[in-house]
């Protein structure tokens, strides 16, 4: 595809704001702005970060073309002035990150961005929509292949999708997430996740007979033979059919059937039944893959209630689509504006405890037991400094009497400069690097906290000073 400008990807309000904090001489003026969001999605215990890349690679071709300039100014809202501005923007703002992987919980900054408001204010709708979406497809592929205990997980979703875009991302963030491959070939070329597939329904009805389909689908694939045995009756016709052609085509050949798919019915009882008649042929090794509007709650009961005996499963619409909850709800909230040269907090105070902000330019740590196990997130201003070598109070900020003395801890900060003045300082890594460290960090999440319903809740806690910072100011802008 030629290759767009993505520019004006923004909510309209954006450019709104952005011409009138123009007019207004505010252009230069620092702020800070957090990206977080508030609730795991399917009531989970954990959330997998994704999107950054994307993120990057918009803030690095960021620019306004005069087509751009044209059509803002054909709205005859926007002054000249502010047009200029764009048509000679760069971005100069400092953006912190957590990175691709990692899990994330509720309330903390998963990005910080400060630098000029009017930079911050004009990406804020690409990156929500990037870290949203694929933090969404990321966190519902982990949970999937958690349910599938150690088997392979495939994503075949792309014609589900809900377009091109998110096809090809969303088969990136399923990687991340933990799947071994997809079904979409130019997420193949594009990222090197391996694209996997063999025959549809359609190939088998094209011939005059299943057995012939299978015949010409070995002689052509004799390294590779996965046969797709429900088109016309799983048990009666496609598993003999497959064996018949093990054993008159591809034994000749020095080969072996690779495996079948079964992608409608009973998929318990078939397989079951299948691995029965497969075994009792002598072809032990013959895998079965499953597909079929799976999920994680499907996956779990085939393998611990129902003794499913599949190697494999392909799914789709559900993983592509996150189908049981299609929002992330990342939200992107102003915490601090600068004043005379100093960062002021600024906070958002609601009826709704969840929806009060966190003040401040803030970081976030993650504290490790001497297991090396995760214990909390600790939230706290920038420039705070945890010492190691004491004991540390952690303490729910909603009820701040629930405490707990930790030591022998490990804090690690988890956000990490990406953009210094405008420019990129970040490595970014390979998607296999980055699948890597989702599954270590995944490793030091206690079980109780990744379980499939009713997790543990992971806490997410404040610093003391942060703390005492947030109540005075809901103190003070409360008494007036």
């Amino acid at each position: 595809m030629e290759k767009r400008n993505l520019s004006l990807l923004t909510d309209f309000y954006e450019l709104t704001m952005a011409n009138g904090f123009f007019l207004d001489g505010r252009e230069n003026e620092i702020a800070v702005f957090d990206v977080f969001f508030r609730r795991v999605p399917d009531d989970g215990g954990y959330a997998i970060l994704a999107g950054l890349e994307s993120i990057i690679d918009y803030i690095e071709n960021l620019k306004f073309t005069a087509e751009e300039i044209e059509f803002l100014r054909s709205k005859k809202i926007f002054s000249e002035g502010f047009l200029n501005y764009l048509a000679n923007f760069k971005f100069t703002s400092d953006v912190f990150a957590i990175e691709e992987g990692t899990p994330i919980f509720p309330n903390e900054p998963i990005f910080v961005i400060k630098g000029p408001i009017i930079e911050c204010q004009l990406i804020e709708t690409m990156v929500l929509l990037s870290y949203n979406h694929q933090s969404l497809i990321a966190t519902k592929a982990s949970r999937i292949v958690r349910e599938a205990k150690g088997r392979a997980v495939l994503e075949f979703g792309a014609r589900r999708a809900h377009s091109y875009d998110a096809a090809i991302i969303g088969a990136r963030s399923a990687y991340i997430g933990g799947v071994i491959g997809t079904s979409n070939t130019i997420s193949d070329m594009y990222y090197g996740i391996p694209a996997l597939g063999t025959m549809a329904h359609s190939y088998v009805q094209s011939f005059d007979s299943e057995y012939e389909a299978f015949k010409s689908y070995a002689l052509n694939y004799p390294d590779n033979t996965v046969l797709l045995v429900d088109t016309y009756d799983t048990l009666n016709q496609g598993v003999p059919n497959a064996i018949k052609v093990h054993n008159e085509v591809l034994v000749p050949m020095g080969k072996k059937l690779k495996g079948i798919r079964i992608d409608s019915g009973d998929l318990a009882y078939l397989s079951k039944k299948v691995r029965e008649m497969l075994d009792n042929a002598g072809l032990t090794e013959t895998t079965i893959t499953v597909s079929n509007s799976l999920d994680e709650y499907l996956i779990r009961d085939l393998i611990v209630h129902q003794d499913a005996k599949i190697d494999t499963f392909g799914v789709g619409e559900r993983l592509i689509t996150a189908r049981s909850e299609a929002v992330f709800g990342g939200v992107y909230k102003l915490s601090a504006i600068e004043r005379n040269g100093i960062l002021v907090p600024r906070i958002k105070i609601s009826d709704n405890v969840a929806k009060t902000t966190i003040p401040g330019f803030k970081q976030v740590y993650r504290f490790y037991d001497e297991n090396n196990m995760a214990i909390a997130d600790v939230i706290t201003l920038f420039d705070e400094v945890i010492d190691e070598s004491k004991p540390y109070m952690l303490f729910d900020p909603n009820a701040p009497w629930k405490e707990k003395l930790v030591s022998n801890f490990k804090a690690v900060p988890l956000l990490t400069k990406i953009f210094d003045n405008g420019k990129l300082i970040y490595k970014k890594p390979s998607l296999k690097e980055i699948r890597a460290k989702k599954e270590q960090l995944f490793g030091t999440l206690w079980k109780e906290v990744i379980r499939l319903q009713n997790p543990h809740e992971y806490y997410v806690d404040l610093s003391k000073p942060l703390w005492d910072l947030r109540q005075e100011m809901i103190t003070k802008h409360r008494s007036r």
